[in-house]
């Protein structure tokens, strides 16, 4: 009785239209506010932002000719060493001489011209015919440029194309300092490289395996971009880079930016 008699109560009771009526709470209009606000700022971000796809790999500056492996053409024993690692030589330059088994002497001498990165031989040590004496990266001159060398893993390599940027961090040089040192895809290998071929470039097999670890990788020449007002003559993503010039052999991690794109593209079919 009492549920129906308040009931009767309400029907009886005039409408309330004169009073306004509220919509939302103050605090309920600004959370709708935000929310608008940030759906309008994602949607222009995924209009005119964009988003960059890298492939890392790991790599070393060098020269764009290569090394090479000299060996001994005979057996013997080393009586001198006529070079020293880091030397520039030229053509034809004496390296080691052999004292083979009739006393004669033979002279190990470069194949072409360019740095000593290694000596194999020392004084007093017997060497075999073939037996590494040294390893010599080909350099036409002093002022050659550095490029890098990227050995990017085969499920990689088919999306990296010549021009397309790369970011690459020295371990030799503090990242959060100095920047990154910028540079440029200048080729890509069309096949992947075997353990040998990247041991014939770069003069060190220790360097091949570590390369070819994970299966053979494609080679990517990456040229350095150049600039006059750091001491390393190369660009940086700081404005003067290091303080000291680079030198070939030094590792590197290389990261290719291969795609560059606006959100709202994913969702293109």
């Amino acid at each position: 009785m009492q549920f129906r008699q308040q009931a009767l109560s309400k029907l009886q009771s005039p409408e309330e239209l004169d009073l306004p009526v509220r919509l939302a709470r103050p605090r309920g209009l600004l959370t709708l506010a935000v929310t608008l606000a940030a759906m309008a700022a994602g949607g222009l971000w995924a209009v005119t932002g964009h988003v960059t796809s890298t492939v890392s790999a790991p790599g070393i500056l060098t020269y764009g000719q290569g090394s090479y492996v000299l060996q001994s053409p005979v057996a013997g024993q080393v009586t001198a060493v006529l070079a020293r690692e880091g030397q520039r030589v030229a053509a034809d330059t004496p390296l080691v001489k052999v004292r083979v088994a009739h006393g004669a002497t033979d002279t190990v001498r470069a194949l072409a011209a360019g740095r000593v990165t290694s000596l194999s031989a020392a004084i007093g040590a017997v060497v075999t015919t073939g037996a590494d004496v040294a390893t010599v990266e080909r350099t036409a001159g002093p002022h050659d440029p550095l490029v890098a060398m990227v050995y990017v893993p085969a499920s990689g390599g088919a999306s990296i194309a010549p021009g397309q940027p790369v970011d690459l961090s020295l371990p030799s040089v503090p990242e959060q300092r100095y920047g990154v040192l910028h540079g440029t895809v200048k080729a890509v290998g069309r096949s992947t490289q075997t353990r040998r071929q990247i041991t014939a470039f770069l003069g060190d097999e220790q360097l091949a395996q570590e390369f070819s670890r994970d299966g053979q990788p494609v080679a990517v020449l990456v040229a350095l971009n150049p600039s006059h007002g750091t001491k390393s003559g190369y660009a940086w993503s700081s404005p003067s880079g290091p303080p000291f010039a680079l030198g070939s052999m030094t590792p590197a991690d290389a990261s290719v930016q291969v795609a560059r794109q606006h959100p709202a593209q994913w969702l293109m079919p």
